[in-house]
């Protein structure tokens, strides 16, 4: 019998796949040029953090019915890769100009702007020569890095960026956010869905289950960083987001309604108990 949400520990279940993620990435830079290189493309690497997108990976292959094996964390550290490079370009001067990421020093201040800009390309290449690599059938293969391309691409994580920037004009409504942030957040935890799924040979209406998940905490992810950030980006310049469009009341509301549709789609999945747990962090985490 599935556990409960009292029962299954999201903690223990995720220390193990944290690990094993962590373990894939390390040293995955050790033959770059000059060694100066290598060590600025491990440094993002290395600043801890969640892991979360690795985790939905690893949840949604489990809720398919395969566990987290040297396939699924390859896969799982492919999208942290993909994650990783878009924040150093993020954190740049000519985009957020963040001097800090996770009590260090961003890779820009460490390193050099330029060394910064290298570094997010080597981490986003080296994702798909790492999916290129697992140890599945070539079909598999394909489909990962076809799916992890348009996520992360113009379609989705980057074409979100672009809006962010205001490529396409003042963000100041509702369509215009949710246009904005199911591509830049909520593609790439989608596609950590729908990869985990893949992993597994998940059947087409699996796979949709699991697609469906991830929109909806792709999205109720983004509205609870706005309810955090609710102070911060209240401030004259400050970001637009959901609470300032909708009200902190209406955003809150929505994320609820987005957890429940997440966790209603996954319900009939056996193996759900992670995806469920995750789906609850991403809405209800206080930092």
């Amino acid at each position: 019998m599935p556990a409960s949400p009292q029962e299954f520990s999201l903690e223990a279940w995720a220390a193990p796949v944290r690990r094993a993620v962590e373990a894939r990435l390390v040293g995955r830079f050790a033959e770059a040029r000059p060694p100066a290189f290598a060590r600025a493309c491990a440094y993002p690497l290395t600043t801890g953090g969640k892991r979360f997108r690795p985790l939905v990976v690893a949840a949604a292959a489990e809720a398919a019915g395969r566990p987290a094996d040297e396939a699924v964390v390859g896969a799982a550290a492919a999208v942290e890769l993909i994650h990783t490079y878009s924040l150093v370009h993020d954190d740049l001067p000519a985009m957020d100009d963040d001097d800090e990421r996770r009590g260090r020093p961003t890779v820009h201040v460490a390193f050099g702007e330029a060394p910064a800009l290298l570094v997010g390309d080597a981490l986003l290449t080296e994702a798909f020569a790492l999916l290129a690599g697992l140890e599945l059938p070539a079909a598999t293969r394909v489909a990962l890095v076809g799916e992890l391309a348009r996520a992360a691409g113009h379609q989705g994580m980057v074409g979100g960026q672009a809006l962010d920037i205001g490529l396409g004009g003042p963000v100041t409504d509702e369509a215009a956010l949710l246009a904005l942030h199911r591509a830049k957040t909520g593609a790439l935890i989608e596609v950590s869905a729908r990869m985990g799924g893949l992993c597994a040979g998940a059947a087409d209406g699996v796979l949709a289950r699991l697609g469906r998940w991830g929109a909806a905490v792709g999205l109720a992810f983004q509205l609870a960083d706005d309810l955090l950030d609710r102070d911060e980006d209240a401030a004259e310049g400050g970001p637009p987001s959901f609470v300032k469009v909708l009200g902190e009341a209406a955003t809150r509301a929505r994320a609820e309604e987005l957890l429940a549709e997440a966790l209603d789609a996954v319900a009939p999945l056996p193996g759900h108990a992670p995806l469920a747990a995750l789906a609850r962090l991403a809405v209800h985490r206080d930092h």
